[in-house]
């Protein structure tokens, strides 16, 4: 007959072995998503890959990656295209002879918040557009990366992303070029 204290002790060296092979051969969690997903836009003349900043602008960046989870942005054209900067976010623009007004809409889900970042806007930032004269709150759907440093919009505007892939692609946009894909991935 064993001893209780010994028989306790193959009983837990039991319970511990078991555990451990149960746990090596249990499978492992699914990485957790990550904090700052990354927008991809897919034109006729590349992919352009944006870092998004959700801790800096956390509603703004919800926003805009659910736009691009459910597709708003493909097919949509830039409609201003300027040396400094690309734009793109206007649904009427997938629509050629409506060119006189692109612009001026969005998904029609505005942000409703202001989440203007301390972040300089610099070459290769993406910022979340609003129409000139309204409040940043009245932000929606239309996002512009800037090909060279912007100073004046630091301060008023909420920096979503910045590209991290693709900046050659983004020099080469010309309007009316468009988005033939977008997706998100983490």
């Amino acid at each position: 007959m064993l001893q209780p204290r010994f028989a306790l002790g193959v009983a837990v060296v039991s319970l511990l072995v078991g555990t451990a092979i149960s746990s090596a051969q249990a499978p492992k969690p699914a990485a957790a998503a990550s904090k700052n997903p990354v927008i991809v836009l897919d034109t006729a003349k590349g992919s352009i890959e944006i870092e998004t900043f959700a801790d800096e602008a956390p509603k703004s960046v919800a926003h805009v990656v659910d736009l691009v989870r459910h597709g708003f942005y493909r097919g949509l054209r830039f409609h201003w295209v300027q040396p400094g900067v690309v734009q793109i976010g206007d649904p009427l623009t997938r629509d050629m002879t409506k060119m006189d007004s692109w612009g001026w809409n969005g998904s029609g889900e505005i942000v409703g918040v202001a989440e203007p970042t301390k972040r300089k806007f610099e070459r290769g930032i993406v910022g979340l557009a609003y129409k000139e004269g309204l409040k940043p709150t009245t932000a929606d759907s239309q996002i512009f990366i800037l090909r060279a440093p912007n100073p004046a919009l630091n301060g008023k505007y909420a920096a979503i992303g910045r590209v991290i892939k693709g900046m050659d692609v983004v020099d080469k946009i010309v309007k009316p070029d468009a988005v033939r894909m977008c997706s998100v991935k983490n």
